[in-house]
C-alpha cells in the first residue's frame, strides 16, 4: 500500500535520492528542504520538475529541523493535504571535520542541534498523530561510524551515536503504539553526496594550529574513506535510497530494526548482531522484554 512519506534533508544527497526513489515506487512524498525560496530552490524547482516530468506525486515542503515551529508547520502540510503520514525519514544531517579539542562548545552544540535535536523535534510533531492512529514508521538514517568509530570527525560521531540511542529508546516507547523503527547505517560515500564539500571546520584557528603537524591526516580523510572500497566496487549513495524504498515495500511487522549500506566490508552487521543479542538480554531480565516487539495492529484507512 502506498504511504505518505515526509523526509527531511531532502536538497541534496541521499535524502534527496529517497524522496526521488520512493516517489517512483508509488509513495506521496514530502521532500522537506530548509529555505526553500532561497539558497535551496534551485533543489526545490528540480525536485518539482521531477515530479511533473514523471508524474509523480513528489511535493516539497520547508522544514527546519532546528525550529520546533518548523516541524510542526510541515507535519501539519501533510495532515491538512493528505490527513495522514505514514512515514518519516529522519535523514537532515551535516559533517563536522577536524579536532575535537578545537570545536567549541557552540560549534558542538550547533551539529547536535542537527543531527540529533532535529530527529526529537520532526518525532515530537508527527508521532501525536501515529500513536493516535497506531500505526507508523520512523526510518533514521544513522551511521555505521557509531561502530567503526573513525578519527577526525569527533563531533560528528558523537551526533550520530546520540542520534542512534535516541532513536532505539523512542522505539521500546512508540511500538507499543503500532509504530516501527529501522535505523539505517550508511557506511562512507565520497561521491554523490555533499557531505565533504560541506563540512564544516572550527573557528578556532589557534587550538587547530596546535595539531598542525596532523593536518596531513586531516586534508586525506576522504582519501583515506575512498580507500577502504575495494577495486571497482561502485559505492554509489543511491543503494541507501533504494534500501529505504525496499524496506518501506515490506509488510509492516517484517521490517528489520536495522539495516547496513556499506561498501567497506567494515564488519558493521557482525557488531550490530551480538550488541542486540546483549541489549535483548539485559531488557528481557529487566522485565521490559514485550518492549523489543512493536504491536502491530490494523492501520486505519
Amino acid at each position: 500500500m502506498p504511504s505518505v512519506v515526509l523526509i527531511t534533508g531532502a536538497a541534496t544527497g541521499i535524502g534527496n535520492l529517497a524522496a526521488r526513489s520512493l516517489a517512483i515506487a508509488g509513495h506521496t512524498v514530502y521532500a522537506t528542504v530548509r529555505d526553500i525560496n532561497g539558497r535551496n530552490a534551485s533543489h526545490r524547482e528540480s525536485l518539482i520538475e521531477f515530479a511533473r516530468e514523471h508524474g509523480l506525486d513528489l511535493r516539497v515542503v520547508e522544514l527546519d529541523v532546528q525550529s520546533q515551529e518548523s516541524a510542526d508547520a510541515a507535519v501539519r502540510t501533510v495532515l491538512d493535504e493528505c490527513g495522514r503520514l505514514d512515514t518519516v525519514v529522519h535523514n537532515a544531517g551535516h559533517l563536522f571535520l577536524g579536532y575535537v579539542e578545537a570545536f567549541t562548545v557552540e560549534e558542538v552544540q550547533h551539529l547536535f542541534d542537527v543531527n540529533t535535536f532535529g530527529i526529537q523535534r520532526v518525532n515530537r510533531a508527527a508521532l501525536p498523530h501515529m500513536r493516535e492512529r497506531r500505526s507508523g514508521y520512523l526510518i533514521y538514517v544513522g551511521s555505521t561510524t557509531s561502530v567503526v568509530v573513525p578519527p577526525f570527525l569527533g563531533p560528528y560521531v558523537a551526533s550520530k551515536f546520540a542520534g542512534d540511542a535516541l532513536a532505539q529508546v523512542t522505539a521500546y516507547e512508540v511500538g507499543q503504539f503500532g509504530i516501527e523503527t529501522t535505523i539505517v547505517m550508511p557506511g562512507p560515500f565520497t561521491k554523490g553526496t555533499e557531505h565533504y564539500a560541506n563540512a564544516s571546520h572550527t573557528t578556532d584557528t589557534k587550538t587547530a594550529q596546535a595539531y598542525a603537524e596532523l593536518d596531513p591526516l586531516v586534508a586525506r580523510s576522504e582519501e583515506a574513506a575512498e580507500g577502504l572500497f575495494r577495486p571497482g566496487v561502485d559505492a554509489d549513495p543511491r543503494a541507501v535510497a533504494e534500501e529505504i524504498a525496499r524496506l518501506l515495500a515490506l509488510p509492516p511487522g517484517t521490517r528489520p530494526f536495522r539495516s547496513v549500506v556499506d561498501f567497506t566490508d567494515a564488519g558493521v552487521e557482525e557488531i550490530n548482531e551480538a550488541m542486540w543479542r546483549v541489549q535483548s538480554d539485559f531488557v528481557t531480565r529487566m522485565g521490559y522484554g514485550d518492549l523489543l516487539t512493536t504491536k502491530i495492529t490494523a492501520a486505519p484507512s
